[in-house]
């Protein structure tokens, strides 16, 4: 015990005469021994650790392995209580900075814990059970066009794997990383209207279903609408009217959401002869296609709401009208599978929560461990 340095050493010893075996179970003989030191749970407020000379063994090959201990993993300098420990701190903690604070350890040996963490809970998980539900989506890395693509299960609302880029290759790789079962198992995965997902899909789950999220179209319909009244607007306001003045909001909220002044002002705006009310008016109509149970009634639905928007000489909406008419196969497959990328974005801002505290990562496999250590929902614990 060093009392002025605050630590306690426990040293372990064995039986000079032992026979030592390989993890195989063979007995092979002692070539030499080496000290080992592991950070253990803290003894009343002191750091402690265990000392252990731990032999190494001569293989028939001229090899050398060392003895497994059974208080820690192999490679780890941290007893396996003790890890599992700084994973229940980490877990709880806001940051991991403040995590390592209050188990007295540098940032890379915190990272060393999480990512034996992560591969111990990928060994473990059982994604031998059916998953029926995909989501792919991509998220930004560095700053600049730097994205990642991610995969999660959403009936488990978990990140599966996370792979850098958001071209065809990288979402071909995660879908990859399934095993034949699992991939036999996909009914349908959900994603934006991007080509290259849906290219990796079609190549690597041949028999699943694409489904474009309809919270994406939704964005896209709103960003059309916006078009139309910003472009009104500076013909108006050329010609000294303001009535769309500081109304974007009005447009693109929900009238729920409205406050009692809001809604007075928004129910004279709709009424007026404005471009952005039509507009505005073919967004809202088009929120009735979700609410379709009958494939054959929503077909016809979607081609009088096509023959409107085509009519209307809106250029905006009508580009958007082209592009869903263009993946409209994939879109009313919702009626079939009603999944949207929800989990998916709620776990994109828990990612994005974690690349706020960390203030960013320059490391991809480092961005990597982060995400599945507390979006994975992985069997952590060491013992």
């Amino acid at each position: 015990m060093d009392v002025a340095g605050k630590k306690v050493e426990v040293e372990i010893g064995y039986e000079e005469k032992i026979l030592w075996g390989n993890e195989a179970g063979e007995r092979l003989p002692t070539h030499d021994h080496v000290e080992r030191r592991w950070r253990h749970l803290d003894t009343c407020g002191f750091a402690t650790e265990l000392v252990c000379r731990v032999p190494r063994l001569r293989n028939p090959d001229g090899s050398v392995e060392t003895v497994k201990v059974p208080w820690a993993e192999k490679g780890s300098r941290f007893t396996l209580l003790f890890e599992a420990w700084a994973i229940a701190l980490l877990e709880a903690s806001r940051s991991v900075s403040q995590a390592g604070e209050l188990l007295d350890l540098g940032w890379e040996a915190v990272h060393r814990i999480m990512k034996r963490a992560v591969d111990r809970g990928l060994e473990r998980r059982d994604l031998e059970g059916e998953l029926p539900y995909l989501g792919l989506d991509e998220k930004s890395f560095l700053r600049g066009q730097s994205y990642v693509s991610v995969m999660t299960d959403l009936e488990g609302g978990r990140v599966l794997d996370v792979t850098e880029g958001r071209d065809q290759i990288a979402a071909q790789c995660l879908l990859a990383s399934l095993s034949d079962e699992q991939r036999e198992g996909v009914q349908a995965v959900a994603m934006d209207m991007a080509a290259s997902f849906q290219a990796a899909v079609e190549a690597e789950l041949p028999e699943a279903e694409i489904v474009h999220d309809k919270f994406h179209i939704s964005q896209a319909l709103n960003e059309a609408v916006d078009q139309v009244r910003r472009s009104e607007n500076k013909v108006l306001e050329e010609e000294g009217d303001e009535t769309l003045k500081k109304s974007r909001q009005l447009w693109l909220l929900d009238e729920a959401k409205h406050s009692e002044e809001q809604a007075a002002l928004f129910a004279v705006l709709k009424g007026m002869e404005l471009k952005v009310a039509r507009a505005w008016a073919m967004k809202e109509m088009f929120r009735r296609f979700w609410e379709y149970r009958s494939e054959g009634w929503a077909r016809r639905f979607f081609a009088n709401w096509c023959d409107w928007v085509m009519k209307s000489g809106l250029t905006p909406m009508k580009k958007v009208a082209k592009m869903l008419e263009k993946r409209f196969e994939n879109i009313i497959s919702y009626l079939r599978h009603a999944i949207t990328n929800a989990v998916t974005e709620g776990l994109n801002s828990k990612i994005q929560n974690l690349k706020g505290n960390a203030r960013g990562f320059r490391n991809f496999d480092n961005y990597r461990i982060r995400i599945l250590f507390f979006c994975g929902k992985l069997d952590l614990n060491p013992l």
